[in-house]
């Protein structure tokens, strides 16, 4: 997928897409969601706000304030790795996908959000 892509991708979109991969493992929607405001910044309004304004990518992002500790967010997903990728936005979005990814194969939360 090129980057240019991943910019106008809709969050709205995506976000489903993580709740059912939670939810088939076993996971919860309110355990996506605290993934998602951990990494943002977004509380729960502010998040279903984001879904219902439909912001792609690169807007949902900039309006958002990284966690501190997104930094400790490493490995691989999508075949390249999450601390490797130099573009930031792409960056931050391989990391939400990470966080999600852990949740599915049963990663306990305190890990997960990196406490």
């Amino acid at each position: 997928m090129s980057h240019s892509r991943i910019y106008k991708m809709i969050f709205a979109s995506v976000y489903p897409l993580y709740v059912q991969k939670a939810q088939k493992k076993g996971r919860t929607q309110a355990e996506v969601d605290q993934i998602i405001c951990w990494l943002t910044g977004f509380n729960a309004i502010g998040l279903q706000q984001q879904i219902e304004r439909k912001t792609d990518f690169e807007t949902f992002f900039a309006e958002a304030k990284l966690h501190p500790n997104a930094h400790k967010i490493t490995g691989v997903i999508c075949g390249y790795r999450v601390e490797a990728i130099d573009d930031t936005l792409v960056q931050k979005v391989r990391y939400l996908d990470k966080l999600i990814d852990e949740l599915a194969k049963g990663k306990a939360m305190e890990k997960i959000l990196r406490a």
